[in-house]
């Protein structure tokens, strides 16, 4: 299976991206309890970064754990800057090095990444360019733990479980708790939809792709649902589970979005139940072996790692239930973006388009292998992969999208099968 888009580092990947030795830890991780002053330091080196790059810091800001009131964390400010571009040294370097600050890690093919420690101050100063795939992440991140106390105390809890292990270097305990950190930003991720729920509740109801293309590829996959329970997973606005509803399922719209549901409720809710739920967590409320059919229309793109996802819904599923999911096909995205390795797993920026309002987004792409891998893995067989046309009525009301949708890959389209 190929390599997501940030492995664990192996001991080779350390010692090569210090610029000099990379320390080795051979103990615990020491954890303070926050401190009040925390953000007056990040101030100051902030200001002093400033006064040495002027208009080349194009972004300073407060990042990680010190910038989260209330969360424990190793007493180091990191701090995330973002300049023109950070491949280019001699741009910022040496004017860094001459005020004290010292370059010690290097990842020109990893974001363009390099990271200084501090003149007087323990900071770890990283470096990006504006294209970077980091900043939305740190954002989502300490903005999250800032608003929820239960996703803080939920951080809080597995770094000090793994603080009190014994690691060779730090980064083998950073890497050790990107799985939290994922499933917390999935979840940040989730909430910015609440925001322009009912502009996309409005967009999906009619658009080209949703309407007569993925709903009509889902609902034929699906088979006939009369009297099946079906489980539609990243339900959004609601309009596919009032489809199968329709078709006479009993169905349970599931989105980790409370805007989305609230909407979905409010249009659909006499003919399917909704509730706010996160895929990448136990569907406690979901008996074992209870749904016919789980449908999840271009979901599980934004999710990195499908191992707990694919697990819950075989859970849920009976024996020989289906598994009919949606994906951005492959090959197009790898074209769309301009990506050089089809086979690296990597997340990716794009704008969603709402009519005039444009909302930033973030998936994974992968390639087809990937995906197959993840499903045989997870216990499921693949009964049929489809890469569908749209619905001969679009050719009148939108050719453009037609012409499009019958000569280049769009979406792909999986049924696959609980053994």
């Amino acid at each position: 299976m190929p390599k997501p888009d940030r492995d664990d580092y192996t001991e080779e990947d350390i010692t090569s991206a210090w610029v000099d030795q990379a320390p080795v830890l051979n103990s615990t991780v020491t954890l303070a309890e926050y401190d009040p002053e925390w953000p007056d330091l990040f101030e100051r080196e902030a200001k002093r970064v400033r006064g040495i790059l002027g208009e080349r810091a194009l972004v300073l800001e407060h990042v990680g754990s010190t910038s989260v009131p209330g969360l424990c964390a190793k007493p180091i400010i990191d701090i995330m800057l973002i300049v023109p571009d950070s491949d280019d040294e001699d741009s910022y370097v040496p004017q860094l090095e001459a005020a004290g600050y010292k370059l010690t890690i290097r990842e020109p093919d990893w974001e363009k990444h390099r990271c200084f420690k501090g003149p007087d101050t323990n900071i770890n100063l990283h470096v990006y360019s504006p294209d970077n795939g980091q900043t939305e992440r740190y954002r989502l991140f300490r903005d999250r733990l800032i608003a929820h106390e239960d996703e803080r105390k939920l951080y809080e809890a597995k770094k000090r479980e793994l603080a009190a292990r014994t690691w060779k270097y730090i980064q083998h305990y950073a890497d050790a708790k990107t799985e939290v950190i994922d499933e917390i930003i999935e979840r940040a991720r989730a909430a910015q939809y609440d925001s322009f729920a009912r502009l996309y509740a409005a967009h999906a109801e009619s658009s080209s792709t949703n309407a007569h293309y993925d709903r009509p590829a889902i609902v034929e996959l699906a088979g006939d649902v009369a009297g099946k329970r079906v489980l539609d997973v990243g339900c959004a606005a609601g309009h596919l589970s009032a489809l199968l509803a329709k078709k006479g399922a009993d169905v349970l719209g599931v989105d980790a979005s409370e805007g989305m549901v609230a909407v979905a409720r409010e249009k659909f809710g006499d003919v399917a139940r909704f509730e706010t739920a996160d895929v990448s967590r136990p569907l406690t409320f979901v008996e074992d072996g209870s749904i016919d059919v789980i449908t999840a229309s271009l979901v599980l793109h934004y999710l990195k790692e499908w191992a707990s996802a694919l697990a819950e819904f075989r859970r849920v599923l009976k024996p020989g239930g289906l598994l009919v999911f949606s994906v951005h096909h492959p090959g197009e995205d790898w074209r769309w973006f301009g990506k050089e390795n089809y086979f690296q797993l990597e997340l990716l920026d794009d704008e969603f388009p709402l009519g005039e309002h444009k909302q930033k987004v973030q998936f994974y792409r992968r390639p087809l292998s990937w995906t197959f891998g993840a499903v045989r893995d997870a216990g499921f067989a693949v009964d049929r992969l489809v890469e569908p046309m749209p619905e001969e009525a679009l050719a009148e009301s939108d050719p453009r999208w037609y012409a499009n949708l019958r000569t280049k890959p769009r979406f792909l389209y999986f049924r696959a099968v609980n053994q």
